[in-house]
């Protein structure tokens, strides 16, 4: 009788088995929540991730399934099919802005260098993922995570350059900036 040959093991065509693509990936939140059904209540899990590449593109999305594991695979997916490409500026945001979501309110604002994130929870995550490097923030609404971290995410894809802008009013892009970077160049020895 002829032995038989082993086959080797099919191969998956899941998102665990695809390389990583150098992505740096948070899990925000896992929640257990519930559904009301005619025996009781089923429970399942809500997983909210932050993806991104540390260099000004950053995505989000939300997983939920009866298994952690399953949650936070379904939200790994969106959240790298959901990569936008954001605004930045010297490790900074080009500009100050208040974004709503929900219940929340976010208000991101620039920092100078060295200052690092001010921020908390799902709104450091986003600002991290994103490549920030110097910022403030405040919640100002709802202390919910996940709409804190879809405001701070819609508000990071509201950035805009301030030489576009210069371009779209019909102005000098030297008019268009802010006060601070305009007074570096002017007088750089008066001090007084």
């Amino acid at each position: 009788m002829e032995k038989r040959q082993r086959r080797e093991p099919r191969q998956s065509n899941r998102t665990q088995d695809k390389p990583q693509d150098d992505l740096d990936q948070r899990i925000v939140d896992v929640a257990r929540v519930a559904k009301v059904i005619k025996g009781g209540r089923r429970f399942a899990f809500r997983a909210l991730i932050v993806v991104g590449n540390n260099n000004g593109k950053v995505g989000i999305g939300t997983g939920k399934a009866r298994g952690v594991q399953d949650a936070i695979r379904k939200a790994t997916e969106r959240a790298r099919n959901n990569m936008k490409d954001i605004t930045l500026k010297r490790g900074t945001i080009p500009h100050e802005v208040i974004m709503k979501y929900g219940g929340a309110r976010v208000m991101l604002k620039p920092a100078s260098p060295g200052t690092g994130i001010i921020a908390g929870g799902g709104v450091r995550a986003v600002l991290e993922a994103a490549g920030v490097k110097d910022v403030l923030t405040k919640n100002l609404g709802s202390s919910s995570k996940l709409n804190a971290t879809f405001a701070t995410y819609n508000g990071l894809l509201s950035l805009k350059r301030v030489e576009d802008e210069a371009l779209k009013r019909n102005k000098p892009v030297e008019e268009m900036r802010p006060f601070w970077e305009r007074n570096k160049d002017e007088g750089e020895g008066n001090v007084g």
